[in-house]
């Protein structure tokens, strides 16, 4: 696939870039070299590959699922304008 300086144009247009005259053919050249190697990657032949959340095998090293914090609620319930129920009572912003 090839792109045309008016595509180019039209594809800076879209993505809300100032492009100058003089910068379309080398952007050209770039977006071109790209779709080329996109073309290259869709040419392998990739049936009977698993797909891999991750290029390496690697674990992610996970803390454990412990509470570190004391449970303060009651205290921030006390001194709460409103509760009622367990619920924080804030004024009603929307009719």
């Amino acid at each position: 696939m090839s792109l045309s300086p008016e595509q180019v144009r039209r594809i800076a247009g879209l993505a809300r870039i100032e492009l100058a005259d003089g910068d379309v053919e080398a952007t050209r050249a770039k977006l071109n070299g790209i779709f080329g190697l996109i073309e290259q990657m869709q040419a392998v032949d990739t049936s009977g590959v698993e797909p891999m959340s991750h290029p390496q095998d690697v674990a992610q090293r996970l803390r454990s699922d412990v509470a570190t914090e004391t449970d303060r609620r009651e205290a921030f319930q006390r001194i709460a304008p409103q509760t009622e129920g367990g619920l924080y009572l804030v004024p009603k912003v929307i009719e």
